[in-house]
C-alpha cells in the first residue's frame, strides 16, 4: 500500500462523497495503491453514505460511532488500521485541496517523517478568511499553546494536511491520548521528543465557513488538554531520562 489517508468526519453527510471521489480520482491518476479510511462520527448517515461508496470501490474504508468521540480518537485508531507506506490525514470538509499533496511529497521523499501544511507563512495561499474573531482566537491560541507546550518554530499546529512515514505514525500515535481537537500539538510535541524529521510547508486553504468548535465550552476543554499534553509530555521526558541512566549504569556492571 503506498498511501493510507484518514478523513475525520463528524456529520460531513453533505461534502463526505464529494471528498471522496475527488481523492479517489487524484490517487487513480497518479496510479497510486490506496485506501481512505474513513473515521466518521454522528448520526446524519455520513458512515451509510461512505459503506456505498465502499461497495464499488474496495479502498475506502469506515468506522465511528452514532456518539461525538473526539477527532483525536476517530484518527488514531483509523491509524491503527492503516496499511500505508504514507500515513496521513485531511479535514473531510476538504478546506486543503489534494493536490496540496505534491507540496509535501518531494520532503517525504527526502526523509522527512512528519510533513504538514501550514497556514502560517507569507507564501501560504489563503483563498477564503476566517471570519476576524476566529482569526484573533487562532492568534490569541498560538500564543498560549506555545508558552505552555512549546513547539517553538511551527507557525501553524491546527492546519488538518498531515503525513507520516509508517514507522512514525506507529509510534506516535502509539503514544497519543488526546481525543480532541488539541492533538494536533500533541502528535506535533511526541513526534518532536522522539525525534522524528518534521517539516512544516506553506499550502493553499481555503474557509468553508462552518466550524463545528464551540468558542467558550471548546475552548476550555482545548486549555485543559493543552496542560494534559505539557504535562504527559514532562513525564515521557524524565522516562526517558531514566532509561538513558539504566542503559549506562546496566552498561558499566557489565564484564569488559
Amino acid at each position: 500500500m503506498d498511501i493510507s489517508l484518514i478523513l475525520p468526519a463528524y456529520n460531513e453527510s453533505t461534502s463526505i462523497a464529494g471528498t471522496i471521489g475527488e481523492i479517489s480520482r487524484y490517487f487513480q491518476d497518479r496510479s497510486f495503491n490506496y485506501e481512505i479510511i474513513v473515521a466518521a462520527d454522528g448520526d446524519d448517515g455520513t458512515r451509510d453514505i461512505v459503506s456505498q461508496l465502499a461497495r464499488s470501490n474496495s479502498s475506502v474504508k469506515v468506522i465511528g460511532h452514532v456518539e461525538r468521540r473526539g477527532k483525536g480518537l476517530g484518527v488514531r485508531e483509523a491509524v491503527a488500521l492503516s496499511a500505508g507506506e504514507i500515513v496521513g490525514y485531511v479535514d473531510a470538509d476538504n478546506k486543503v485541496d489534494i493536490r496540496e499533496f505534491e507540496k509535501l511529497e518531494p520532503f517525504l521523499q527526502e526523509g522527512y517523517h512528519v510533513v504538514f501544511g501550514s497556514r502560517g507563512f507569507h507564501q501560504s495561499l489563503i483563498e477564503r478568511q476566517q471570519p476576524w474573531f476566529r482569526r484573533l482566537g487562532s492568534r490569541g491560541f498560538g500564543l498560549f499553546m506555545h508558552a505552555v507546550v512549546g513547539l517553538q518554530g511551527i507557525k501553524d499546529t491546527q492546519c488538518g494536511f498531515k503525513f507520516f512515514s509508517r514507522e512514525a505514525a506507529f509510534r506516535i500515535f502509539g503514544e497519543q491520548k488526546v481525543d480532541g481537537y488539541m492533538f494536533d500539538v500533541e502528535i506535533l510535541k511526541i513526534a518532536q521528543n522522539q525525534g522524528w524529521r518534521l517539516k512544516e510547508v506553506p499550502i493553499r486553504w481555503r474557509d468553508d465557513g462552518d466550524s463545528r468548535l464551540e468558542l467558550v465550552r471548546g475552548n476550555v476543554r482545548n486549555a485543559i488538554d493543552i496542560f494534559k499534553i505539557r504535562q504527559s509530555s514532562r513525564r515521557a521526558h524524565r522516562l526517558s531520562i531514566v532509561a538513558k541512566v539504566s542503559e549506562v549504569v546496566l552498561d558499566d556492571r557489565e564484564p569488559h
